[in-house]
Formats: structure tokens, C-alpha cells, sequence
């Protein structure tokens, strides 16, 4: 498409292995980001995280982590994250200095527990529906600016009375059938769901993810990473 000068150029210019001190502040506060994710095969999925000011934690300035709240079940992220450990985040400022920050890099899934013995002064949530199951803590490799030319300028509603429904179980307040699916899921056929594994099953498949994982890690320190953006060059 003619842009590789250009990529080259911001590249060189404006993708960071790190979060500098602007990128630190500007992660700190935000209330909400964008998590990419993909399984074994490729397969992607993209969602929308959210909490309280703070709740992406900046631990260093190479170490990001948030908690998983209580959801709907499915854990796709969390799957994929046990598969795949590249994570794309995409935090956007729709409010105050309409920018927004990439940040890639890989991500494993930590315990409450030990990350809180880990990273001392964690505050525990009062709001059930904000209680840390897990937390996901990625290590950063890349971090560079989503350029402001087509983010909206928007202006943040007062909070009613009621608040957010966090951790409601209440299927109108979560959106109840708002696209009108259940009318149609009827035509992509009957849903089977996968087959249950027994907990020796399962714990032998956990074991080897983990295995896997560990061997990924392994591979990775001998490597110099080289930055997603990098291309091949033939003389």
C-alpha cells in the first residue's frame, strides 16, 4: 500500500517497549479499555473491561494487571489467555484529551491471592459484583498512541440514583435480549454444549497448559523480541 516508510517512521518514533511517565498517568485513570485476545488456533475475540478509576493497575512501568470480575460464565478471555498468552489493550480517553494508547504484550492469569501477597495495599472492592475472582497481569512489549483524528469528543452522563448494576444476575438489567437473538438462535441449530471433563481430566489438561505456557516463557527469554511492527528486509 506505499505506507512502509511511514510505518517505519512511527515505529522509530513512537513505539516504546515500556510505559513511560505520560503513559503510566494516562493508564492510571482510566475506567474502562478494550482487550484483544485469540485462542491456540488464531481464533480472536475482543471485549470491553470497566471499573472505578485505577482498577488497571500500572504495577511498573512493564507491568500492567486488572481483575476479572464475576461475568457470564463463558471466560472466553481467561480460555484464550491459558492458550495464547499475546493481548492486545486499547485504553481510549473519549472524554478529557481524546487519545487513546495501545499497549501488547503477554498476559498470565494470577490468584487473587498471590497477588495480593505479591503487590502489597491492593484495596478490596466493597461492590460484590467488583470482587476480583482473578487477575490478569501482562507484561508489556509494546506501547505506542492511537492518534485522536476520529475519536468523538463525548461528555460523561451524572450517575443516577440507582448506579451500575455490578454482579446483577438480573437478565433485564444486564440487557435482557436487546438484539433480539433468542427469536433466532433457533436457526443456527440445536446448541450442544461441550462435553463436561471429570476434575482428572481436566486438572491433567490444566497441568499441560501450564506446561506449555512455561516452555513458552522459557523460549521467550532466549529470544530478543523484536517488536510486532518489524518486517523483513531481503538485501
Amino acid at each position: 500500500m506505499g505506507t512502509t516508510e511511514r510505518a517505519d517512521r512511527f515505529y522509530a518514533d513512537q513505539v516504546l517497549d515500556r510505559l513511560n511517565t505520560r503513559m503510566r498517568a494516562f493508564a492510571a485513570r482510566q475506567e474502562m479499555f478494550f482487550l484483544a485476545t485469540a485462542d491456540r488456533h488464531g481464533e480472536c475475540d475482543n471485549t470491553f473491561r470497566a471499573g472505578p478509576p485505577g482498577f488497571l493497575h500500572v504495577l511498573d512501568d512493564r507491568t500492567l494487571a486488572y481483575p476479572e470480575y464475576r461475568g457470564n460464565g463463558v471466560q472466553a478471555s481467561l480460555g484464550n489467555i491459558e492458550e495464547n498468552p499475546h493481548v492486545g489493550i486499547l485504553m481510549m480517553d473519549f472524554l478529557q484529551d481524546r487519545i487513546g494508547l495501545h499497549v501488547n504484550g503477554t498476559a498470565r492469569v494470577v490468584a487473587d491471592d498471590e497477588m495480593r501477597r505479591t503487590h502489597f495495599g491492593l484495596a478490596y472492592d466493597p461492590v460484590p459484583g467488583r470482587r476480583a475472582q482473578v487477575w490478569v497481569e501482562v507484561t508489556v512489549e509494546e506501547a505506542y498512541i492511537h492518534c485522536a483524528k476520529h475519536i468523538p469528543h463525548l461528555r460523561k452522563v451524572p450517575p443516577r440514583d440507582t448506579g451500575r448494576a455490578w454482579g446483577t444476575d438480573d437478565f433485564k438489567r444486564k440487557g435482557g435480549d436487546f438484539f433480539g437473538a433468542a427469536a433466532e438462535a433457533s436457526e443456527r441449530g440445536p446448541f450442544l454444549p461441550p462435553p463436561r471433563a471429570d476434575a482428572a481430566v481436566w486438572r491433567a489438561e490444566a497441568e499441560r497448559v501450564l506446561e506449555r505456557a512455561e516452555q513458552r516463557t522459557a523460549a521467550a527469554k532466549e529470544q530478543t523480541f523484536g517488536g510486532w511492527f518489524s518486517r523483513s528486509v531481503s538485501a
